[in-house]
């Protein structure tokens, strides 16, 4: 059955990346290991693809190949340009806006990218594309969004030794209601520690 995981790097604080969108140290432990994880060429991401430790190449490609879609934004879609028409796991990406694209699908005509007004609307057409994998949703605050409307399966971690004091939170600004949640599925790494957490069920 199709989940939606929340999953991103994160401060030992609870921070995805401080408030002018720098993510520091954050993605350190993609590049500090023989293991080369591929992913899809555009600008924003390394040619050569990631080359973490071997435990969290393992736990990437496992997590990766489980994934159908991607829920994005449109602040990290217009950060990232849309990744080049490109997802960056997944075959489709919803991108949840209130504006209009503009142009951008004219100009990429065969990227399996779906813009939509609400997050309901775009986890339920997610779980449509991805069928029996998983849905992604990156933290920030449409995570946050997601977690208070009940909308979250699991919630993946990836915890670095860094504190950053101040910035952009895992869930945004939102308050997110007090949930319990199940014991974590702990892979420990070099410079991360992936942490997996299940909600309960609804």
């Amino acid at each position: 059955m199709s989940k939606v995981i929340i999953g991103a790097a994160v401060s030992a604080d609870g921070f995805i990346a401080d408030r002018n969108d720098g993510v520091g140290p954050l993605f350190d432990w993609y590049f500090n290991g023989p293991q080369e994880v591929p992913v899809a060429p555009h600008q924003y991401r390394p040619k050569d693809g990631y080359r973490p430790a071997a435990a969290s190449a393992e736990f990437l490609r496992a997590t990766w190949a489980r994934v159908g879609a991607t829920i994005m934004g449109r602040r990290l879609f217009d950060l990232t340009g849309g990744w080049g028409g490109k997802p960056a796991v997944g075959d489709h990406v919803i991108v949840v806006t209130h504006r209009s694209p503009g142009d951008w699908p004219s100009r990429h005509p065969d990227a399996p990218f779906h813009f939509v007004s609400g997050l309901a609307e775009a986890v339920a057409l997610a779980k449509q594309k991805a069928g029996a994998r998983d849905v992604s949703l990156p933290a920030g605050d449409l995570a946050g969004q997601a977690i208070c409307a009940g909308l979250v399966d699991q919630i993946d971690m990836y915890v670095v030794p860094v504190l950053f004091g101040d910035g952009i939170r895992f869930f945004g600004d939102h308050k997110v209601p007090t949930t319990m949640l199940e014991n974590p599925r702990i892979v420990q790494s070099d410079r991360v520690t992936h942490v997996s957490y299940d909600l309960p069920a609804r």
